[in-house]
């Protein structure tokens, strides 16, 4: 992604209706903004139109805080317009949650490091230790917060104060085998994205690949979404499969499970950094 320090991008939705894209380019036109990327959908069964749009200031004459002020006198009230405003050079900074699995966090930490996951990571959170030689090869703090029925409220409220300390802009489970509570998802409501397999509802507990081999399973699924009260139930952001047969056995669909979580976790991770989701009726629109 070449990313601008004089690009900014929005993110609207309003009730559908007749010059919308008429009314907001000319509003960028009349502040010399160059519109570099520009792409919308109408969901006819909702009436409602999204649009996503990268601008460029090339003379560097966009004062960021008044072009939003403005943007929302002359527009908002005119469509009911709802719009997110970007800076597109200010990385959001991300949470990892994690527990014992490292499969994830290995690889959000060395595409961060890269360059390729757009974000800045302050911290990781675990309810174990098990992982803390990974942060600190990658030197990022590591916080250990022993989570348990006894303790639950005590522990949250921990990384309350972590994640407020760090003015963290979203988070992800990075197979955090922790259920979050209410308080933190109104905290960070379409923030906290999580990773799941399709083994649910169908083989639960504690080995469902065990469960799905003794069935004969052919296709394993993961899901990346973001969090809701209803467990795994929230905005779908991306998905993918891989297929097996009888010659894999319980090892091969763990592997190919948690090659699969990684991959999914990331591509969501990498679309959420980039500006290119919007929630609505705990659905999402994914823009390219």
């Amino acid at each position: 992604m070449n990313l601008s320090p004089n690009r900014l991008v929005l993110l609207m939705h309003c009730p559908d209706q007749k010059g919308i894209i008429a009314s907001v380019t000319e509003f960028i036109h009349q502040r010399n903004g160059n519109i570099i990327y520009i792409d919308q959908y109408v969901d006819r069964s909702q009436d409602a139109f999204f649009m996503r749009m990268v601008v460029e200031d090339s003379n560097k004459t966009i004062d960021f805080k008044t072009f939003k002020n403005d943007f929302v006198l002359e527009l908002g009230a005119a469509f009911q317009l709802k719009c997110d405003f970007y800076q597109e050079e200010r990385f959001p900074k991300m949470a990892v949650f994690v527990s014992k699995y490292d499969h994830c966090l290995y690889d959000i930490l060395s595409q961060q490091r890269s360059g390729k996951l757009n974000c800045e990571i302050p911290f990781i959170i675990s309810n174990h230790k098990d992982l803390e030689g990974i942060a600190k090869q990658f030197e990022i703090p590591f916080f250990h917060i022993p989570v348990s029925k006894e303790n639950k409220k005590e522990a949250e409220e921990k990384q309350l104060e972590i994640l407020k300390q760090y003015q963290v802009d979203f988070i992800v489970l990075a197979r955090y085998m922790q259920i979050v509570s209410s308080k933190l998802i109104d905290l960070y409501p379409s923030k906290i994205i999580n990773i799941h397999h399709s083994f649910l509802p169908a083989f639960p507990g504690a080995k469902p690949y065990h469960s799905a081999f003794n069935r004969g399973v052919k296709i394993i699924g993961a899901t990346s979404h973001y969090v809701t009260e209803e467990l795994d139930a929230g905005p779908i952001i991306e998905q993918d499969i891989v297929r097996v047969s009888h010659e894999h056995d319980v090892k091969d669909l763990i592997n190919k499970g948690q090659d699969l979580e990684r991959m999914v976790l990331l591509r969501g991770l990498k679309l959420h950094c980039d500006r290119k989701i919007m929630v609505y009726n705990n659905k999402t629109v994914v823009f390219n």
